[in-house]
């Protein structure tokens, strides 16, 4: 599912590129199944316009788990699903983006592999609707210096998530309000 305003939700396995923030970007990602399994590719650098990928992190979620709402300032970040269902909430942040403002949920599933990209300046957090495995790789290796955060059921970020509830940890339960973090995003620069 994805869905960002100002259009209405689409269908599981549809994505506007239109309705994502600049720099967002979900591949469907095939299985090439035969009588012994299957082989998925997750990725390739070329999918990522060639940033290197220097960290790779598995993250496994209970259900219902919120992780987040981040923004990471100067990497990009690449997920896949293994297990579950995960939905991913983000808002563009980036003061001068084309798409400031800009909001989607996106809806990653084991069922349906897609892999999604975020760039740097993206508000993004994490949904884990069942117990899931989730791959993610990163330009740079994770520092906390890198990173801001503020609170999910913030009504300034304007994601959709279907729940109003989740397991927090206790520091993104503590995150601030968006206002108080936005002067500290970089303006957005095109690549």
């Amino acid at each position: 599912m994805v869905s960002a305003d100002p259009r209405p939700a689409g269908a599981f396995g549809r994505t506007a590129s239109a309705s994502l923030p600049h720099g967002v970007r979900v591949r469907a990602l095939h299985a090439h199944r035969d009588d012994r399994g299957s082989l998925t590719e997750l990725f390739r650098q070329p999918w990522t316009g060639g940033e290197p990928t220097v960290q790779w992190n598995a993250v496994r979620s209970e259900a219902a788990v919120m992780r987040g709402v981040h923004i990471h300032l100067g990497y990009h970040e690449y997920y896949v699903v293994l297990e579950g269902r995960v939905s991913v909430g983000c808002r563009d942040v980036r003061r001068g983006s084309p798409t400031e403002g800009a909001t989607a949920l996106v809806e990653l599933s084991s069922a349906r592999p897609r892999a999604m990209q975020a760039p740097p300046g993206i508000a993004h957090g994490l949904l884990f609707h069942e117990r899931s495995l989730l791959l993610v790789g990163t330009t740079a290796c994770w520092d906390p210096r890198h990173e801001l955060g503020c609170h999910w059921l913030d009504p300034a970020l304007e994601i959709p998530w279907p729940t109003r509830s989740s397991k927090l940890s206790a520091r993104d339960a503590a995150l601030p309000p968006l206002a108080e973090v936005l002067e500290r995003v970089p303006a957005w620069r095109d690549a």
